[in-house]
C-alpha cells in the first residue's frame, strides 16, 4: 500500500485531519469521503492510480481523527470546511474535486456556490437526497427535539472481527482483506449500545454519534437544483449498477434526468459489480475514471 501522511488544519472551533498521498509537486486532487466514512478508505483507489498525484483527503468534522464536536452537525458547516481546505491547499487555482456520496453532494454544491474555484468535478453517487415535502416539516422538528433530549449512540460490536463481518454482510462485493483494513480506520473503541439498547463499550463506528441525529431542516431539492445550475465546470456522474442509490432512482426515473440536466457540462459513467461503496468494491475502476477525467 502507498503510505499516507497526516496533517491537521485548525479552523474556528474545530480541528480537521487531512490524509495525504503522493508528491506535493504533482497535480493536486481532492478526495472527499461520504457519511460515516473516513479519508483512509480511499487507500484502495490511491493504490490503483497509475500516475503521480498530490492527493489531499480530509476527514470531515466529526469523523475519524478530525475533532468530534459532540453536538448536532449542520450540512453547511462541511461547505465551510471545504472552502477553508481549498484556501489552504489550492488558493490560486481551481480545484479538482472527487467526492463519494455525502462528499459528492458537498462537491457538487460547492461547484455551484463557488464556480470559479472548481476546475473539474466527479461525484460518485452524490446526487442529492430523496425529495421531501413541506408537510414533513413538523414531524421532522419533533424528531429533532426528541433527539436533543436523548443523544444518539452507536452500536458497539464485541471485537473488530465482528465489525468486519458487519461490513461484509452489508456489501457482498467487499473482500475480506479490504474489510479488515477498513475495520482499522472505520472503527474505534468507545461507548455504544447493544442491539437491545443496553450501554456497553466495544468497537464502534469512527464517527461522532451526533451524525446519526436527524437534521431539523428538510432537504430542499429545488434549492440544490438552483445551485447546480450555477456550476460551470465539467461534471462526471458515476453510479454503480448494483447500488441501492441506483434502485432508489429507478423508482422515480424522471428525478434522475432532471437533476442531471441541471449541470451545464455533464457526463455519466457506470461501474459494474459494485454496491454504493464503489471505492471499496471496484477501486481499480474508480481510479481509471479519475485518471481519464482529471488528467
Amino acid at each position: 500500500m502507498r503510505p499516507s501522511r497526516s496533517e491537521f488544519l485548525d479552523l474556528a472551533g474545530v480541528r480537521l485531519h487531512l490524509r495525504r498521498w503522493g508528491d506535493p509537486a504533482a497535480p493536486t486532487l481532492f478526495l472527499l469521503h461520504g457519511w460515516m466514512d473516513v479519508s483512509a478508505s480511499w487507500q484502495f483507489v490511491v493504490d490503483a492510480l497509475q500516475g503521480d498525484w498530490n492527493i489531499i483527503a480530509p476527514d470531515w468534522r466529526g469523523f475519524g481523527p478530525s475533532q468530534w464536536l459532540h453536538r448536532p452537525y449542520y450540512f453547511a458547516e462541511h461547505l465551510g470546511d471545504l472552502e477553508a481546505i481549498l484556501n489552504r491547499f489550492s488558493p490560486d487555482s481551481p480545484a479538482r474535486l472527487a467526492g463519494h456520496s455525502m462528499g459528492g453532494i458537498i462537491a457538487t454544491l460547492y461547484a455551484g456556490i463557488r464556480p470559479e474555484r472548481v476546475a473539474r468535478l466527479m461525484t460518485l453517487e452524490g446526487f442529492g437526497l430523496a425529495p421531501t415535502e413541506p408537510a414533513m416539516a413538523a414531524g421532522r422538528f419533533r424528531q429533532w427535539l426528541d433527539e436533543l433530549g436523548k443523544p444518539p449512540r452507536l452500536q458497539a460490536y464485541p471485537d473488530r472481527a465482528a465489525f468486519v463481518r458487519r461490513l461484509m454482510k452489508n456489501d457482498p462485493y467487499l473482500t475480506a482483506e479490504r474489510a479488515e483494513f477498513l475495520s482499522r480506520h472505520l472503527a474505534r473503541i468507545g461507548d455504544g449500545t447493544t442491539k437491545a439498547g443496553q450501554r456497553r463499550q466495544g468497537v464502534i463506528w469512527n464517527g461522532d454519534p451526533w451524525h446519526k441525529a436527524v437534521s431539523p431542516f428538510l432537504y430542499r431539492l429545488d434549492e440544490s437544483k438552483a445551485i447546480w445550475r450555477e456550476a460551470r465546470c465539467p461534471a462526471l456522474w458515476v453510479a454503480a449498477r448494483q447500488s441501492w442509490v441506483t434502485r432508489d432512482f429507478a423508482s422515480r426515473p424522471d428525478d434522475w434526468a432532471a437533476r442531471r440536466a441541471c449541470f451545464a457540462d455533464v457526463r455519466e459513467a457506470w461501474i459494474d459489480n459494485s454496491d454504493h461503496m464503489m471505492h471499496h468494491d471496484q477501486p481499480e475502476a474508480v481510479a481509471e475514471l479519475i485518471e481519464k477525467w482529471f488528467f
